[in-house]
């Protein structure tokens, strides 16, 4: 199965056209982030078949030159995001690897899907894209990995991804959850979770090649 087969199986079941026109009207009255190319750049990294975890974030970020299409993963000139940089000190932490680059491609290559819930904001604007259609096409995009995939973990930060388990077989997945990484929640449980390890493990003892969380070199 590819992403194009999940996408039209989701868009049979709903229909997103209200939302599509929504968008295009924001694309072009507003600001919205990320580029419209960038979009679905979590599927385009990460082959439905290859998924191997699932990270769910929000709302895209809404400042310049910083969302691309990945969840918690900035533009490489970015300025580092709090909830990013807590997760690159939990992660030197965890397993002693240390990020210098804010982007995540080489995650998302690595099997990660790096997916918002919601996948549009506007400039400045959070949640500006909150209910309009992105929360029914993400979680079908969910309920098909669950259904169609076996031994994948999914990390759930904070509330709004945790209220996404009932979603997810928890059966045949393995499920990781924490508090969000920033600032205002990181110290209640997210730093000492050893996400990366636990997530690595679980998919060795599945026979599953671990992901790579470290940069070429570190």
């Amino acid at each position: 199965m590819e992403w194009s087969d999940v996408f039209q199986k989701i868009t049979t079941e709903h229909d997103f056209s209200e939302m599509h026109h929504f968008l295009e009207n924001e694309y072009t009255t507003e600001t919205v982030y990320p580029d419209r190319e960038n979009i679905y750049q979590a599927f385009d990294l990460t082959p439905f078949e290859k998924v191997k975890i699932v990270i769910l974030g929000q709302d895209p970020y809404h400042g310049p030159n910083q969302a691309h299409g990945l969840a918690f993963s900035v533009q490489p000139n970015a300025k580092f995001p709090p909830s990013l940089r807590n997760m690159y000190k939990e992660l030197e932490d965890d397993i002693g690897c240390v990020r210098k680059s804010p982007h995540l491609q080489d995650w998302a290559r690595e099997g990660v899907l790096l997916l918002n819930t919601v996948l549009t904001v506007r400039q400045g604007q959070a949640h500006s894209h909150r209910n309009i259609g992105w929360e029914i096409f993400t979680d079908e995009v969910i309920k098909m990995v669950s259904e169609n995939l076996k031994n994948v973990v999914f990390i759930l930060w904070g509330k709004p991804a945790q209220q996404k388990v009932k979603l997810i077989d928890t059966s045949k997945h393995h499920i990781i959850k924490s508090p969000h990484p920033s600032p205002l929640s990181a110290y209640r449980g997210f730093f000492g979770s050893k996400p990366y390890s636990l997530a690595n493990s679980y998919l060795q003892k599945n026979g599953i090649e671990p992901v790579n969380w470290c940069e070429s070199g570190s």
